[in-house]
């Protein structure tokens, strides 16, 4: 070795006086695949669906499509800028569609011919009732 203070090995030592560590296998190839199918597995996802949501109360609405519909909850006007599927307040005009004029009053209804009601995809969740939870825990030990 060298007359240096610390081992550490630097771009001035020679390869002479580095350690040779022995060669030792590695694994020899990938690990056997079982019983896995081929192919991609299918991932287990939540179930989900597309919800229509009142922008005033987020109450659920069952048909937005008319032009004169309303909220059921809190009677907002359904047909309007602000429950539009284009609505955005950063675009020019409020819309991510070439309108030709600016509305001026977002929330009351208008005929605007590019209308799409704003949908958003919400995961179907529910409450498991203890009887089939308990039927569930049995049925692990089946």
């Amino acid at each position: 070795m060298s007359d240096r203070k610390y081992r550490q090995r630097g771009y001035m030592d020679e390869d002479r006086d580095r350690e040779r560590k022995p060669n030792t296998p590695g694994p020899q190839g990938p690990a056997p695949r079982g019983d896995r199918p081929e192919g991609p597995r299918t991932p287990n996802l939540m179930k989900s669906r597309q919800v229509v949501r009142c922008s005033r109360c987020a109450g659920e609405v069952s048909n937005p499509y008319g032009s004169e519909a309303r909220c059921g909850r809190c009677g907002a006007e359904l047909h309007a800028c602000n429950q539009c599927a284009y609505f955005d307040p950063g675009a020019r005009f409020q819309c991510m569609q070439p309108v030709a004029s600016r509305i001026a009053v977002k929330d009351a209804r208008n005929d605007c011919t590019l209308w799409e009601p704003r949908t958003t995809v919400e995961r179907e969740t529910h409450s498991v009732s203890t009887g089939s939870a308990r039927q569930a825990f049995d049925d692990l030990f089946k």
